[in-house]
Formats: C-alpha cells, sequence, structure tokens
C-alpha cells in the first residue's frame, strides 16, 4: 500500500510545479523597518546598572558625588559575557551615563568621569572593556545614556544640549557597533549642577529637540534601534515589573508622545490599533528591588516563579525583555543573580523542550491568500515562509489533527510582522470525546510572539480560531509543547488570627503538608483549604505534580503561637502592623521601642525581629533590648546586643535567652541605621513548651 503521507507530499509537489506562486497579501501600515526586525529577533538581552551609585548606595545620585569613590576592585566584564552568553541573551545594555551625571569613558565634555576615579587611576575606560568583551563572545553591544545631568552646571540651558551630543558623539563613534541607544523619560529636577543646588525643570517635549539628536544617532550608527517613551524604535513597557499587556500592540501613535509624559503609562504604553507608527514594546525590569546593586539586597533577587512570570509576560505579549543585572562593587554580577537567572533559563529550556510533533499531523485552513503561503508553512521551521488567509478576510480557522491523543499546555504563536500586526482576537479550541468543540483560551494581539500557559490538555485535534483582525491575517510559526510543572515548595502565609494559607507555585499542582514533623512525601495531608493553626509548630509542606508523580523539595516553618489576642500599648498609626504577621507591612516609632501584652502569660526563651522589606530602609534597629513583665509596668531585662550586618542583610533576626514567664514584651532600640524613628515589620516570640 502506498503511504499516505507520500502520496499527500507528492501532490503538493506536483501542484507547486504547475501553478504559479501568488504575490505577497499587501502590506498593512504601519510595518518595521529592517532594523526594527533585526532587534525584534534579539527578543531576551541584558541591562546592566553600573555607575557612581553602585558605590554610593544609591539609585539616584545628586551629582555632588566625589569621582574618585568609583573603584571596582575585581572589575571582569568577561564575565558578564560569559554569563550573558550562557543564558542566551543577545547583548548588554550599559548604563554609560546616568542622571548624577558621572560617565564610564573619559570624555572631554566633563571631568565628572572615569578620568578622575580612583580606579585604574583615571586610565581607564568600562565602555571599552565591556564592548569589547561582549563583542568577543559574539554579542551585541548598547548603550544608555541620560538626557538629565545633575552634575552638569548648564543643565536647563542651551549649552547643555550641545554638551549632551558631544557625548553622544563619543559613544557612537569609538565604540564600534551600537545595538540600541536607550533615552531615559526622567528629565529635570533637583541636583548638584555645578554647585548651584537647586530645582530645575525643562520642557521635556521641546528642550532637548529630539528630532535634531535622532539624526546624529542616525548618521553615526544607522542600525541602531532608538529606545524612549515615543520611540522612534522602540519604545517603553510602561512599568518595571517586566511585564506587557494582554493587548500589546507594536503600532503606536507616535506623534502624540514625548520623553516623560506623565500620561503615558496609562493611554499609550500597551500601544494602539490604530497607532501610525511602528514602535515596539520593551519590558524592562531589574532582577532585584533596585536598579543598582545595594548589599541589602543579596537575599531579594527575584524567584524562580517570578521570573517565569515576567518571561511569559513579556516575550509571551508581543515585546522583548530587558533583565537588568545591578553590578557589585567588584565590578561583577553577583553570584545571587546568576544563580537565579540559570534558572529561568533552564526552565524555559525545560517548558519548550518538547514540542508536539505536528510535521505528522494533518493541517488545514479555512481561507489562504494562494499559492505559497499554505498552512503547512507555520510548522516549517523556515522564517521566509508563512500562512496567510485570502485577501478581504478578516477571520479565519486553522485546525490540527492527530492520529493520537496528544497533551500540551503551552501555545506559540507568530505573525509574519514584516507585513505588519494584523490579528486583533482569537479562540483556541479542542476536540472533546464527543466530536464537538470546547473553547480552550482565548486571546487578542499576537504580533512578533505570543505564548498561552495553559492546564493540561488532552485532545486529538486543536482548532486555531482567529475571530477578528485588521486584515487578511498571517501567521509563520505556530507551536504547542507539554512544559513540566515548577516543581517548587509552596509558599506559607500565616493571619494574626492564626488561618494559615498554602499556595502553589503554578496551578495544576498537589499540595501535601504535616504538622508533626514528618516527611510530607510519605504521610503528608491533601491541602484542599486555609486551616487555623494557634499552637507553635512545625509545618513541612511539598508540590506534587499529580500526573508525574514528582515532587518539591520539602519547605519547612516553624510557627510560634498566633498573634490572635495580642495587642500593641501606646498610640500611633497602624500599631496592628507590628504583630499581623505580614512582613510587608512596618510600624514607625518616634519613641523607638515597642510593647506588645500578649493576651496571657507564656515561658518565653526569646524573639523575634523582622526589620521592614521596602526598597528603601529607614530606621532598622540594629542595637537592642528586650524586656519582659507580667503586669505591664515592671520591667525586666533579659537581652541586649546587636542585630550583625542587618543593614547589609535585612532578614528575620532570631534571639535566644533563659526562659522566664511574662505576659508583656518590649523591644527598644539603643541604636539605629540613621536617625530616622524606628522601624519594624514582625516582632514575634519564641515559646518554651516544656
Amino acid at each position: 500500500m502506498i503511504n499516505r503521507n507520500l502520496l499527500i507530499v507528492l501532490f503538493c509537489f506536483i501542484a507547486a510545479c504547475s501553478a504559479p506562486k501568488a504575490d505577497s497579501p499587501e502590506p498593512v501600515l504601519p510595518v518595521p523597518h529592517e532594523r526594527q526586525l533585526v532587534w525584534q529577533d534579539m527578543e531576551f538581552y541584558a541591562f546592566a546598572h553600573f555607575n557612581m551609585n553602585t558605590f554610593t548606595n544609591m539609585e539616584w545620585g545628586l551629582g555632588d558625588e566625589d569621582p574618585a569613590l568609583f573603584n571596582p576592585t575585581e572589575f571582569d566584564p568577561a564575565q558578564w559575557a560569559r554569563i550573558c552568553k550562557a543564558a542566551g541573551m543577545k547583548g548588554i545594555i550599559l548604563t554609560a551615563k546616568h542622571h548624577d551625571g558621572f560617565c564610564l569613558w573619559p570624555t572631554a565634555t566633563t571631568d565628572h568621569s572615569v578620568k578622575n576615579a580612583a580606579w585604574k587611576e583615571g586610565k581607564g575606560d568600562i565602555i571599552r572593556e565591556v564592548s569589547d568583551a561582549f563583542r568577543a563572545e559574539g554579542l551585541k553591544f548598547g548603550v544608555y545614556l541620560s538626557p538629565w545631568d545633575r552634575n552638569h552646571p548648564d543643565y536647563g540651558k542651551p549649552e547643555y544640549i550641545a554638551v549632551f551630543r558631544e557625548q553622544l558623539r563619543e559613544l557612537l563613534t569609538n565604540y564600534g557597533d551600537i545595538f540600541e541607544v536607550w533615552f531615559d523619560g526622567a528629565n529635570g529636577g533637583t541636583g548638584y549642577y555645578g554647585g548651584a543646588n537647586e530645582e530645575r525643570r525643562v520642557d521635556k517635549r521641546n528642550y532637548y529637540d529630539w528630532k535634531t539628536t535622532y539624526e546624529l544617532i542616525r548618521e553615526l550608527q544607522p542600525n541602531a534601534v532608538i529606545f524612549g517613551d515615543a520611540g522612534p524604535d522602540v519604545r517603553w513597557v510602561g512599568n518595571e515589573h517586566g511585564y506587557a499587556y494582554e493587548t500589546t500592540w507594536s503600532n503606536l501613535m507616535r506623534d502624540s508622545i514625548y520623553g516623560g509624559m506623565p500620561e503615558y503609562a496609562e493611554k499609550y504604553s500597551a500601544g494602539q490599533e490604530n497607532g501610525t507608527h511602528w514602535v515596539p514594546a520593551e519590558a524592562d525590569v531589574s532582577i532585584r528591588p533596585g536598579w543598582y546593586y545595594h548589599p541589602y539586597e543579596d537575599h531579594k533577587v527575584k524567584s524562580l516563579p517570578q521570573l517565569l512570570d515576567i518571561y511569559y509576560r513579556s516575550i509571551g505579549r508581543n515585546s522583548s525583555l530587558l533583565l537588568n543585572f545591578p553590578i557589585d562593587k567588584r565590578g561583577k554580577i553577583h553570584e545571587n543573580d546568576e544563580a537565579q537567572l540559570m534558572k529561568l533559563v533552564d526552565k524555559i529550556h525545560e517548558d519548550f523542550s518538547s514540542p508536539l510533533p505536528l510535521e505528522n499531523a494533518r493541517l488545514s485552513a479555512s481561507s489562504t491568500h494562494g499559492q505559497g503561503f499554505e498552512v503547512e508553512n507555520t510548522i516549517s521551521g523556515d522564517d521566509d515562509l508563512y500562512w496567510a488567509a485570502e485577501d478581504g478576510t478578516t477571520n479565519a480557522t486553522i485546525q490540527i489533527e492527530f492520529d493520537e491523543p496528544v497533551r500540551f499546555n503551552r501555545f506559540l504563536a507568530q505573525e509574519n510582522i514584516a507585513l505588519g500586526q494584523r490579528i486583533k482576537s482569537f479562540d483556541l479550541e479542542i476536540k472533546t470525546t464527543n466530536g464537538g468543540w470546547q473553547k480552550l483560551s482565548s486571546g487578542t494581539t499576537v504580533g512578533y510572539k505570543r505564548i498561552l500557559r495553559l492546564p493540561d490538555t488532552e485532545t486529538t485535534a486543536v482548532r486555531l480560531v482567529i475571530t477578528d483582525a485588521k486584515a487578511s491575517p498571517t501567521l509563520q510559526h505556530l507551536g504547542f509543547f507539554l512544559a513540566p510543572k515548577v516543581l517548587l515548595p509552596p509558599s506559607i502565609t500565616r493571619e494574626k488570627s492564626g488561618l494559615l494559607r498554602l499556595k502553589a507555585p503554578e496551578e495544576g499542582l498537589e499540595l501535601l503538608y504535616t504538622l508533626d514533623g514528618t516527611d510530607p512525601k510519605e504521610n503528608g495531608q491533601v491541602y484542599t483549604d486555609a486551616f487555623t493553626v494557634l499552637q507553635p509548630t512545625e509545618i513541612q509542606v511539598l508540590s506534587r505534580d499529580k500526573g508525574t508523580g514528582e515532587t518539591s523539595e520539602v519547605a519547612k516553618k516553624e510557627l510560634q503561637i498566633a498573634r490572635k489576642n495580642w495587642k500593641v500599648l501606646g498610640d500611633g498609626e497602624n500599631t496592628d502592623h507590628l504583630i499581623d504577621e505580614n512582613p510587608e507591612t512596618n510600624y514607625f516609632t518616634e519613641t523607638n521601642a515597642v510593647s506588645i501584652d500578649l493576651g496571657e502569660s507564656y515561658l518565653l526563651k526569646g524573639f523575634t525581629y523582622y526589620p521592614m522589606q521596602n526598597r528603601y530602609l529607614s530606621g532598622l534597629i540594629t542595637n537592642y533590648a528586650f524586656y519582659v513583665s507580667n503586669n505591664g509596668s515592671q520591667w525586666k531585662k533579659v537581652s541586649e546586643g546587636e542585630f550583625g550586618n542587618i543593614v547589609n542583610s535585612p532578614i528575620e533576626q532570631r534571639v535566644n535567652f533563659a526562659p522566664v514567664e511574662a505576659r508583656y514584651i518590649q523591644l527598644r532600640a539603643l541604636d539605629k541605621m540613621d536617625e530616622n524613628p524606628a522601624s519594624f515589620a514582625e516582632i514575634g516570640v519564641l515559646v518554651d513548651n516544656q
């Protein structure tokens, strides 16, 4: 018997030889420039914030810093490049000058630069070394140049614009090919300004004469894309969380926008269906809370679930991902940052390592533009081929049938954006066991790439129903994948009332727990809903994939007595924040002491102090005294000491002391990190049960 698939191939070959290829569909304006198409294929690349702020522990310097402070001890840009290449990143954008005006290259325009740094006795050039290191690894190099300059005495005057453009000329002339020029929207405010120490505001729309600046970039680096709120080539996504939008258009009403526009994020950042120019979104986010390195954020590197969410909500929503590394004072990417980056990369590779074998499936489309634009092009792997519906069609259906049931939980689609972004909405449907069709998910825009995270699904046929489009839709790639679950332990939270909740890192996982110290893998109860835990106990929890039976590591948390009946003594705002078991809320007191009624007497053997977890810290207690009482008026000191390194590592502090019976507790701040009121996220007690 002749193989059916062979007959289909022969028929297609004969048809291709006998029928002329149809003309390509007409573009739907706006369409991308060639440099934007090249940039779009980069998809994932690095941001590096490394500048004077690294050495002053600031996010925004004032411009009055001593250049000599800049002095990395183990500067190693080759390490940055190796890490970025291993992660599959395509390049890096470096903060050549931030708002404080300090320049990472020996510019002729200012003394506030590396030429007056202690590093290499002023003979170094950070831009040169980083650009060389990345090109040596086959990666691209881009520059961030802040238009705002809090150091320069002429900022706000016409004379400064000539200085700014000369700095740009130096960067774009002396350091090889630049793939992206990045302009911040923060412009104007208080600053040093050469000693004036005043506030200077500028007309953000007109002061910089951006048109002339863009012409300079086009002259010196014609292949570079320019980033800004309004592009002109790449736009800000409108937040610093790394998230694009459920509906993200690459089209933008560009002429209505200017850098630093207050209403930009709300009105324009998601793009517009009727946008006049092609200005795709770039999602920027730091791997830590801050953009610059702060030692106290070493334990705050984003978790794998957080980074995964960023990936799927940026690259998976028609945006690129610009992931920032706060380079540390050594001049290296910190080990914690590298570890989390590689966890993300390994998981992404795992998620897309098991594609459905669509080459063995039967594909059909309700509409085809003509010869050369068949639906099979979507699974060819060839970027030059694509499917197109016939002209005049604004909806179409692609059906994929399998001989045997298949399982998947990821869907990927890409339009042929060279012809413009077209798809406005779509449904994904699966064939049910009784032969009908069931909607699995819906989406809006597709653009360069759209990825849907779906529940584990089994079916014999899938249908992509494009329900609306600006013009006849096109698709370059289609894919379905079965991604393993994120097997991390669940999170554990408890309210003041004692109500305890577990949360899975990903949908579809089963949670097992024990409260008796035994292994939940062997003896665990299945978590179904929140439950109350009032007495001290240790909870052990894990996540289990119901499909494979695989389990995560076990997470353990020692729970102390619930704070249900506790009361903070004295007046003050938000006193309950001190005992709400939520470290994200804070309590401040100018008395530098807090007293708490525990509601009844306990045999206490220690206490815990959880410092505030904000991005900017204040009032952290560095030296303490802890008192107890049975009546709330006569106090006995049971512990005194130092919270070592708490400013650099603001994690929960645990202090033990000889057991003592008491109902009231008091924590006093003997010394703090600054002159601000003492701050507290949480206070707890350790109870002796014997």
